[in-house]
C-alpha cells in the first residue's frame, strides 16, 4: 500500500497495596520498543481491576443507579446512554475530536477466581486459560516483536524494578530502573496479598493511606513516565508500555477513583502534548485484568468482577463513541448474577488494532501472538 494511502487515513503501518501488591500504586514498570514502522502503540496496564462501570457509566440503564446508590450518579453525558466520570472531563475535547473512546463489556478469558496476580498474568500473557500443547509462552507484546524483521538489541526497554510479563520472551529487551525511595520484591508482594487480601481492616486502611500518598506523588510519577515515553516515541521508539496502579477500589471508591482517573487523564494529555504531530499516528490502549461487581458494597466500593472496559486514545483511533455489544444490567443479563457480562475479548480489540497499525496477518495474531484467539469481525477501532 502506498504511503499516501496511509497518510490519508492518519495511520501509517509501521510492599503495599489496598488489596494486593499487584495493585500497588508505586510499582510502575515501563517498557519501550523500537521497530521499522511509523505508527506508534502505547499500552497502559491499569493494575488492580479498574471499574469500567464507573469510568463509562451506563446511566441510561435503570438497574445501574439501583445497584449503586452512592456511586451511580450520572456523569457527563456522552451519547444519551453512557456518561463519563467527571474526573475525566479533561478528555472531553479528545472525545469530541474522535481521539478518545472505549470498548465496553470486555474481559480476558479469566473467570471466577478474581486474583490480581492470575488476572494480570493472563492479561499480559495474552493466552486463554489453558495453553494448548506447544503454544508459545511469554508476553504477547514480546511475541509480536518476534514477528518483526530487523529488530535489534535496542528494540525493547523495560523501565521499572522488573521486566513485565507482557515483554517476556526471546525478543531482546534491556532494563532501566529510575531511582526510587521505595521498592517491593515479588516475594514480599505475594506475602502481602496472602496476609491482607481477606482482612478488610488492614487491606482497606492500607488502600486509603496509599491513595493519600498517590495524590501528591503518583500523579508526578505517571506524568514523568508519559513525558519520557513521548520523548522516545518521537524518535525511533514505536511501542511503549507502562503501568498505572492502585485501581483496587474495595472502599471509598468515589474519592479513590477521582484521584486515579485524574492521573489517567493527565497521562493521556501528557502523551498527546509530548508526541505533537506523532499523535496522529498513535494509538493508546488502557487495559485492566478484570472489571468490578455491579453492586457497590457496604464500604462505598466495589469488589472484584468480570466484564470491564478497554479505553482508547490517540489520533489514529476511531473515538468519540463507546464500541462493543452492551449486554444490559438486568439480573438475567449479569455474569454469575453479580458482574457485567463480557460480550467481547480484550485480546480481540487489541489484535485488530495491531493488525491495522502494523499490518500483521490475522493468522499470526490468532495463532502466534494471541494463541487460540478468534478475532471475530473487525470492530473498526482505527481510522
Amino acid at each position: 500500500m502506498a504511503a499516501s494511502d496511509w497518510n490519508r487515513r492518519r495511520v501509517l503501518p509501521a510492599a503495599l497495596a489496598g488489596c494486593s501488591a499487584a495493585a500497588h500504586p508505586l510499582l510502575t514498570p515501563a517498557v519501550f520498543a523500537s521497530a521499522p514502522w511509523d505508527t506508534r502503540l502505547v499500552v497502559l496496564i491499569l493494575r488492580g481491576g479498574m471499574d469500567g462501570l464507573d469510568v463509562l457509566r451506563p446511566s441510561g440503564d435503570r438497574h445501574f443507579r439501583a445497584a449503586r446508590p452512592t456511586l451511580g450518579t450520572p456523569g457527563e453525558d456522552l451519547d444519551g446512554y453512557f456518561t463519563l466520570h467527571p474526573a475525566l472531563s479533561g478528555l472531553r475535547p479528545l472525545w469530541r475530536a474522535g481521539e478518545f473512546g472505549a470498548v465496553h463489556a470486555v474481559s480476558t478469558p479469566y473467570r471466577d477466581k478474581r486474583s490480581h496476580f492470575e488476572g494480570q498474568d493472563l492479561l499480559e500473557a495474552g493466552t486463554g486459560i489453558d495453553l494448548a500443547p506447544g503454544a508459545r509462552r511469554g508476553g504477547w507484546l514480546n511475541r509480536m516483536l518476534q514477528t518483526v524483521p530487523g529488530v535489534t538489541a535496542r528494540t525493547a526497554f523495560a523501565i521499572g524494578p522488573e521486566n513485565p510479563l507482557i515483554l517476556s520472551g526471546p525478543a531482546p529487551a534491556s532494563n532501566w530502573a529510575p531511582q526510587t525511595e521505595f521498592s517491593v520484591s515479588s516475594q514480599a508482594a505475594l506475602l502481602l496479598e496472602t496476609i491482607y487480601h481477606d482482612t478488610p481492616l488492614f487491606r482497606d486502611t492500607l488502600s486509603e493511606a496509599l491513595t493519600l500518598s498517590a495524590e501528591t506523588g503518583e500523579a508526578a510519577t505517571s506524568a514523568s513516565l508519559a513525558r519520557y515515553a513521548a520523548e522516545q516515541l518521537r524518535g525511533e521508539t514505536r511501542i511503549a508500555t507502562f503501568s498505572l496502579t492502585g485501581w483496587d477500589t474495595h472502599r471509598g471508591q468515589g474519592r479513590n477513583m477521582r484521584v486515579l482517573l485524574e492521573q489517567l487523564s493527565d497521562t493521556i494529555i501528557t502523551l498527546r502534548d509530548g508526541l505533537g504531530p506523532v499523535w496522529d499516528r498513535t494509538a493508546v490502549i488502557a487495559m485492566t485484568e478484570f472489571g468490578r461487581s455491579l453492586r457497590e458494597n457496604n464500604m462505598g466500593g466495589t469488589d472484584h468482577g468480570t466484564g470491564g472496559a478497554l479505553l482508547l486514545a490517540g489520533g489514529a483511533i476511531r473515538g468519540g463513541q463507546v464500541h462493543g455489544r452492551w449486554p444490559g444490567l438486568a439480573a438475567r443479563d449479569l455474569y454469575a448474577g453479580r458482574d457485567l457480562m463480557p460480550t467481547g475479548d480484550v485480546r480481540a480489540g487489541t489484535a485488530w488494532m495491531m493488525r491495522g497499525l502494523f499490518g500483521l496477518e490475522r493468522t499470526a495474531l490468532e495463532r502466534d501472538i494471541f494463541p487460540g484467539l478468534d478475532m471475530g469481525d473487525d470492530p473498526a477501532l482505527l481510522l
